[in-house]
């Protein structure tokens, strides 16, 4: 008291000091596991949680406990409202890069449109490291395999067989997803993937998991024969079947109707929706610095374009564009893919050095700049080339593989009769053809978007919504079911 010479008597601080907070933390948890097992009620485990969490927040505990990284600002995932969508997609790689350029197409346009899709690209670790990816798209990568020209499977640089490299990818694709556990699983074209390595896994999601399973096929897959005959034997039909909630037609059955044509998909026609060919015009958006430096190197002038897609079978088509006699005013340029073998594309390399206008490109890591540079095209009849002439508007003669696949020469042969592109059947290629095309006046470019549905990127949002029970765009247009 005040004039009494007397000194008030402190109660002893009995909060834990700076040293002693790590030690008080700890006694807390082990408090709060003894009391999940007790008859603790719901309110005072939360507040015994609460408590935790101030004090691993405060800045004595950081102090007294260096090596304990700080807590993101942002909520966990799974913890998030609403929860982010979280879309995983397989692409087997093993040649060509149509694959999973059209998955990574569709994780663009999932995080363009309002999705906030955390999404997660399975692919093969060169493929993967070889394009653009997207925004807020990360990837899991396999180890390379090769399609020989039997149909067998090896590894593409691991010198082991190719049964343990099968076992290998298998692991690492269920590994991947049973952490991941994703809402959806979109897989490209092979419903059991290459060398049937997700089989486990998909059993597995069948099972125990509440993923959504979504096969992606191309409009035109083979001859209907060949469908027929290999669908019904290989396990694609029971596959589609058990292990698929959709499967997605990246095509216009106006152009192709695969139901209708190969008569394979009567047990699951309700699970098949057509989205329309897919605009590959938002690709420009993260077709990244490479490709810009590709446009500033080109000379003004009009530019002929001769593309081959991987390039395993296009030194044909390539080597008759650099012989080809170029307009006055245009600029050639061929991009081999790195799937052209050396030799090739060496004695290519050799044949353009004698033409002063025309330039070869090993490998582009995506060639939608180029397509949108270009006046005119010449190119194969692969899915993703056929989508941006039809995307870009432009002219363009297909050159298309026949044997011993025709798919290309299909799909060319119904885009010709649409007037929308001109075939030239590889028996009849010619320098002297291309130069007759090139030179020729060909009129004003073909309305494509307007003849053909390439409204596929708006669409799969609506179909993803669709499947997980929540709404992204309402304004986006409806899929036509089979």
């Amino acid at each position: 008291m005040p004039g009494t010479g007397q000194q008030r008597k402190e109660k002893p601080d009995t909060s834990p000091g700076d040293g002693d907070v790590p030690k008080f933390v700890e006694t807390l948890e082990l408090a709060l596991r003894a009391l999940s097992t007790a008859s603790a009620t719901l309110e005072e485990l939360a507040e015994i949680r609460k408590l935790l969490d101030g004090m691993r927040a405060s800045s004595a505990v950081r102090a007294a406990d260096p090596l304990t990284p700080p807590r993101s600002h942002r909520p966990p995932l799974f913890v998030r409202e609403p929860p982010l969508p979280r879309i995983a997609t397989y692409s087997q790689g093993m040649h060509g890069f149509g694959h999973i350029r059209r998955n990574a197409t569709i994780a663009h346009a999932l995080r363009g449109a309002g999705t906030q899709a955390v999404i997660l690209m399975i692919a093969e670790a060169w493929q993967a490291g070889a394009i653009p990816m997207p925004q807020g798209v990360d990837c899991v990568t396999l180890p390379g395999l090769r399609k020989e020209a039997d149909g067998g499977l090896n590894a593409r640089f691991l010198d082991i067989s190719d049964q343990e490299l099968i076992t290998l990818r298998s692991k690492l694709i269920r590994k991947a997803l049973k952490t991941f556990q994703p809402d959806v699983f979109l897989v490209d074209y092979l419903p059991l993937g290459a060398g049937r390595e997700l089989v486990r896994t998909l059993e597995h999601i069948r099972k125990r998991g509440r993923t959504r399973c979504v096969l992606g096929l191309r409009e035109v897959l083979q001859d209907p024969e060949t469908v027929r005959r290999t669908w019904s034997t290989d396990g694609t039909l029971e596959a589609m079947r058990d292990y698929y909630d959709a499967i997605w037609i990246y095509g216009d059955p106006a152009v192709f109707d695969p139901v209708r044509e190969y008569g394979v998909f009567d047990g699951v026609a309700s699970k098949v929706r057509y989205t329309g060919y897919l605009d590959q015009r938002p690709r420009l958006e993260f077709a990244g610095a490479q490709a810009a430096q590709v446009l500033a190197n080109l000379p003004p002038g009009r530019l002929a374009l001769c593309v081959v897609g991987g390039g395993v079978d296009g030194h044909a088509l390539a080597e008759a564009f650099v012989e080809a006699e170029l307009p006055p005013d245009t600029t050639g340029l061929v991009v081999t893919g790195p799937y052209m073998p050396a030799e090739q594309r060496q004695r290519l390399l050799h044949r353009a050095q004698r033409h002063p206008r025309c330039d070869v490109l090993e490998f582009v890591p995506d060639l939608v700049p180029l397509i949108d540079r270009a006046d005119r095209i010449i190119a194969m009849g692969g899915y993703n080339t056929i989508c941006e002439v039809l995307s870009f508007e432009k002219h363009a003669l297909i050159v298309p593989r026949v044997h011993p696949e025709p798919e290309q020469w299909i799909r060319a042969r119904r885009l010709q009769d649409l007037g929308l592109i001109e075939v030239l059947h590889p028996d009849d290629l010619t320098p002297r053809a291309l130069s007759d095309w090139l030179t020729r006046d060909l009129g004003r470019p073909p309305a494509s978007r307007s003849r053909v549905d390439v409204s596929g990127l708006t669409r799969i949002p609506a179909l993803l919504a669709g499947l997980l029970g929540v709404s992204f765009d309402a304004a986006a247009p409806v899929a036509r079911a089979a």
